[in-house]
């Protein structure tokens, strides 16, 4: 490590170790401005769920700009949370003021007064925030975000390649185009589940996660597929039932020899320690925490309660997937192909290759615009 470098690693220690060193006063920091606006991400196939079906998806960027360097963010707001992308843009607009008078420094308190801000409901409006400040740190002590967080970037988990519902042909259609993968991710939760399944297998004998995503509402049904899943090389089972059959699940669990993740059930810091009779594992997602900070209070409290941890996310372009990505190395389980669902991502950022998540070196996220 040559002497530019252990001044980095030096300067991302202090940040990160309160009263390590003097803090710049108010009166030193830059003039700020946040900037928020929705983009419109056209989708390379329909993307279809137990929940919904679309051909693009919405998501609020955020821009926090101080002395000439800026940070970038994004959130993506879905109707299942009661989360939508204009009202989170509003919500960024309203309170700018409040974060361009923060002080970066010192962010826990800076994001701690966003999120009570902005108020219940605006999670992903949260995480857009979130992800630019911490964007903005890592581009002024020039570190990557993996760096500042003490993570080697070699420990991050393959991730997988998701397939939504869809008819058999273009399941294989979108099969054939994952061949690259070495994990699928596939979509389930209606009566066509073994049809799907079926059209996978058509194609691939490769290992599958499946995501029912609530759609099963009788345990004796999810009992019956999730044992024949089992026998069709799947690893592990996403939210089977609705977020609510709590009990239900946990009777489920009891029944089944494949690992129980939990994703919408899990929506907050303080469900984690009330789900561990009914699930093996969580999966976090920026979106739904509130971005980087609560995510690894969220991991760190899997991790405590001796859970797996997997980390999600929404259909998102590059700039959330990537800064997900820079927590990877912390978790298990990886599913940040959000932005691989997308034709027109106008970031580049992480990138994979045969399943493997290679994160930038660059400072702060390490996003470029794409050309």
């Amino acid at each position: 490590m040559n002497r530019r470098d252990c001044l980095k690693v030096a300067g991302a220690a202090a940040v990160l170790s309160p009263g390590a060193f003097a803090m710049p006063s108010q009166s030193s920091l830059e003039v700020c401005t946040v900037r928020a606006g929705l983009k419109r991400l056209a989708l390379r196939h329909t993307w279809t769920t137990t929940m919904s079906s679309s051909e693009y998806r919405d998501t609020v960027q955020v821009e926090y700009r101080r002395g000439g360097i800026s940070g970038y963010g994004e959130g993506a707001p879905i109707v299942r949370y009661k989360e939508f992308p204009a009202a989170a843009a509003q919500a960024i607009a309203a309170i700018a003021n409040e974060v361009e008078t923060g002080d970066p420094w010192k962010y826990r308190k800076l994001l701690a007064r966003a999120k009570q801000s902005l108020g219940e409901g605006q999670h992903a409006a949260m995480a857009a925030v979130d992800i630019a400040v911490f964007d903005w740190l890592g581009k002024k002590l020039d570190l990557p975000l993996y760096r500042l967080f003490g993570l080697d970037p070699a420990d991050a988990p393959v991730t997988d390649f998701s397939i939504g519902i869809d008819t058999p042909e273009i399941t294989r259609q979108k099969t054939r185009e994952a061949e690259d993968f070495p994990i699928l991710k596939v979509k389930v939760g209606l009566k066509s589940d073994e049809e799907t399944i079926a059209a996978v297998r058509s194609v691939t004998n490769k290992p599958i996660r499946v995501d029912a995503n609530e759609g099963w509402t009788d345990k004796e049904e999810a009992i019956r597929k999730i044992n024949w899943l089992e026998s069709q090389g799947v690893e592990y089972v996403e939210q089977p039932m609705p977020a609510h059959m709590l009990e239900e699940t946990r009777y489920v669990r009891g029944k089944v020899h494949l690992p129980i993740f939990a994703d919408e059930a899990c929506t907050d810091l303080t469900m984690i320690p009330k789900l561990t009779e009914a699930y093996d594992g969580i999966n976090v997602k920026l979106d739904k925490a509130g971005g980087i900070l609560e995510s690894i209070r969220w991991i760190e409290a899997a991790r405590a309660m001796k859970m797996k941890v997997m980390l999600g996310c929404m259909v998102s372009s590059s700039c959330s997937i990537t800064a997900a990505a820079h927590l990877s190395p912390l978790v298990d389980y990886a599913d940040l192909d959000g932005n691989l669902l997308v034709a027109n991502d106008p970031w580049r950022g992480v990138r994979v290759e045969k399943g493997r998540l290679l994160l930038p070196s660059g400072s702060g996220l390490g996003l470029m615009i794409a050309s």
